[in-house]
């Protein structure tokens, strides 16, 4: 069942526990690969971790091979925003900040998650700045909770929020062109989720919308540039930026962050699904 204009795929909630059982591969692969982080880890080195667990999962990586990637993770380091390629000549340091992102496939349907992870001693600035995107990540997706149970919400409802809650965190750069999509049988499906904007517009926010929310921001400008590798994307004028992402869709009765062990239910409480899809773990 599609939406006209955008083609966006709604789910049932059968489909939804098949999300729900890729999403949980991915959370427990980036779980793995936040406990591997520390000075003198290599990116690759946690690409393996990702690998590994992905396919003992009997999953298979979602970004490996898509449109050429070489890997199953996606490792941003400091002023890498998105889409970084994992190397073992890319040493972790003390004070870095890496962003991690991992996708999984698991009987034809796809989860997609990043966190962003301090390695060893890190600026307090930097941290906080992580800190703000997860706030604002979480905003978004309670946007759409509400938004859908209220029957007036809209696409761009989501960006607002995380707009909004970036800009009361701080003076940080809203990444420019890129940010979350919608997820299903395929990584990247429409519609197109910006992480800035006015509310009220797109297609409305139903049950059975699966996406994936995920903030970009920098300590300097949002302007970015992509390097000569063709996927690796870094902030024009070299500041440090962070990335997170989780996946979620859309019930009757409320939101399922579909990459979160607990549902989402320590950040969202109520707003989040009595319905317990397969597989899925409470906090």
């Amino acid at each position: 069942m599609r939406r006209q204009q955008l083609d966006i795929q709604l789910k049932t909630p059968e489909q939804i526990d098949k999300m729900r059982a890729a999403g949980l591969v991915v959370a427990a692969a980036l779980e793995r690969m936040r406990a591997a982080v520390a000075p003198g880890v290599t990116t690759a080195d946690l690409d393996a971790i990702a690998e590994s667990v992905i396919r003992e999962a009997g999953a298979v990586p979602s970004f490996k091979g898509y449109h050429g990637f070489p890997a199953s993770i996606c490792s941003s380091v400091n002023e890498q925003v998105v889409h970084a390629i994992p190397s073992p000549q890319q040493v972790l340091r003390d004070g870095d900040l890496i962003s991690i992102d991992c996708g999984a496939v698991l009987d034809g349907w796809h989860g997609d998650a990043a966190i962003t992870v301090g390695v060893g001693e890190v600026r307090p600035e930097l941290l906080r700045m992580a800190e703000v995107a997860e706030d604002a990540m979480w905003a978004g997706i309670a946007a759409a909770a509400r938004g859908a149970a209220s029957g007036k919400g809209r696409l761009t409802d989501i960006s607002y929020a995380v707009e909004c809650a970036v800009r009361k965190g701080g003076r940080y750069g809203i990444v420019d062109g890129y940010g979350g999509h919608g997820i299903g049988t395929e990584m990247h499906q429409d519609p197109h989720v910006l992480n800035h904007g006015r509310p009220g517009r797109g297609p409305r926010l139903v049950s059975g919308m699966a996406l994936a929310i995920e903030p970009m921001i920098t300590m300097g400008s949002p302007r970015t540039v992509e390097l000569s590798d063709g996927w690796t994307v870094i902030t024009r004028d070299r500041s440090i930026a962070v990335h997170v992402e989780h996946s979620m869709a859309l019930l009757d009765d409320g939101v399922w962050v579909l990459t979160a062990p607990d549902g989402g239910r320590a950040r969202l409480g109520d707003l989040v699904s009595a319905r317990q899809p397969a597989g899925s773990q409470q906090a």
